[in-house]
């Protein structure tokens, strides 16, 4: 959805982006509905106006994601992430009247017009009757495909609800301060200034009461402070912990994955250190120059694959190493609500296979005494856990350091429902910490 939303003009997109939001958030529930109304689907383009439709019927037109189309403003080409929640509410007349012309105005449901506005008119008539009938399967119930419940349930037999319930729910805008520009209690200050509140998380992060567009923010333009979420946060602590620079010299670290750059410039933030930023894509290494030239910091940004160091590598071992690893992105559904319904169940297997492929590949790059951290933004275990276990048991020179693990989605609550995740609002992430031995 992100590159669909780039092909959207900045005057709408904010409100582009909290319909379409709102409704993958709500659409196992809107095809369970649309299933009851018609014997099949229609085309569809007018399948998803109709589920869009739907999923805004669902709760008698509340719609808390973001602004109504129609009162949006000119956003200046910054689209808001999720950006307010105005509660705004659509009247069942309003709903289909406006369902139906969005119809008539494309030339690919022109022809559905009609349909469309018989099912929304059905559904209001029937609504209770409909409701009751789409709460009896898993898939309507939870909004998430039912082998990534199955998976969850499975995976998480303790938490597995507690983690659906977070995926269903909006992410803050958290910041992380680069505490080479000021601090997180004067950034804070500097918020309250403009009436923005803001709490604490971890050691560098805030979290927005409510988000903002992020150029308006104080401090922007001179680097002060990078969108991250607080999980995130935890990656370049955790590698730098126990880490020590050669008397005289600095630090060598290799970010593996790196783009967009935020964990390389991190990194930066916290140490004096010689770091390697490495991706596969030419195009996401320039952003990774970008944020790094907005916070002031440098780094040898280069475009490789990491499964592939005979291409890229000079020859010299690596301090530390991160390697943030192409996974499932099933911790951070709250941000990309797409994403479970665009993974497929062998996706999991084929990922691990390639994080398997990275680890073995980046491990004879570390130094004897250094650190490689291994960490994905998912919540299976195939991609966290189990790949830890399996990679120790693998490398007898690979020893496992105390480490997070699992964190688990997190979303709005006052103190910590799993007893290992950080205090407060954060995504799903895995961490594991090796440290290379001598034989």
């Amino acid at each position: 959805m992100t590159a669909a939303l780039e092909d959207v003009d900045a005057a709408i997109r904010p409100g582009v982006q909290a319909l379409g939001f709102h409704a993958l958030r709500q659409l196992g529930r809107a095809e369970a509905l649309r299933q009851q109304l018609v014997s099949r689907p229609p085309p569809p383009e007018a399948d998803a106006l109709l589920c869009v439709a739907l999923a805004l019927a669902w709760g008698d037109g509340q719609f808390s994601d973001g602004p109504p189309l129609g009162k949006l403003t000119p956003s200046g080409g910054s689209a808001v992430r999720d950006a307010t929640n105005v509660g705004a509410m659509y009247t069942p007349h309003t709903l289909v009247d406006q369902a139906v012309e969005a119809a008539k105005r494309s030339e690919d449901t022109r022809h559905q017009a009609s349909f469309i506005n018989g099912c929304l008119r059905r559904f209001l008539r029937d609504r209770d009757l409909l409701v009751a009938q789409t709460e009896k399967h898993p898939q309507a119930v939870w909004n998430h495909p039912q082998w990534w419940i199955d998976r969850l349930r499975k995976d998480h037999p303790a938490q597995w609800q507690a983690i659906l319930r977070a995926n269903n729910s909006r992410a803050p805008l958290t910041l992380r301060i680069n505490q080479r520009k000021t601090t997180p209690a004067l950034y804070q200050q500097a918020l309250n200034a403009i009436n923005t509140g803001a709490t604490l998380v971890g050691a560098d992060g805030l979290v927005l009461a409510n988000a903002q567009p992020v150029p308006s923010l104080p401090g922007y333009a001179e680097g002060h402070f990078s969108v991250q979420d607080a999980a995130a946060q935890l990656a370049a602590p955790l590698l730098l912990d126990g880490l020590h620079a050669p008397p005289g010299g600095r630090l060598r670290l290799l970010d593996a994955c790196a783009a967009p750059g935020g964990k390389t410039a991190h990194l930066l933030e916290l140490a004096d250190a010689d770091v390697t930023a490495l991706d596969i894509d030419a195009r996401r290494c320039e952003r990774i120059r970008q944020n790094l030239q907005r916070l002031g910091l440098q780094a040898d940004v280069r475009v490789g694959d990491a499964a592939r160091p005979e291409a890229w590598w000079d020859g010299q071992l690596y301090d530390g190493i991160l390697l943030d690893a192409p996974c499932t992105a099933s911790g951070i559904v709250r941000r990309h609500p797409d994403v479970r319904w665009l993974r497929r169940p062998t996706d999991i297997a084929q990922l691990a296979a390639l994080q398997r492929q990275l680890l073995e590949a980046l491990w004879p790059l570390l130094k004897p005494g250094g650190r490689l951290l291994y960490c994905t933004c998912s919540v299976f275990r195939a991609e966290g856990e189990l790949q830890a276990q399996t990679f120790v048991t693998h490398h007898k020179d690979a020893h496992f350091m105390p480490s997070p693990g699992h964190l688990l989605p997190q979303s709005g609550v006052p103190e910590t429902v799993f007893p290992d995740n950080l205090k407060g609002d954060h995504d799903g992430f895995y961490y594991a910490v090796f440290e290379k031995r001598s034989m």
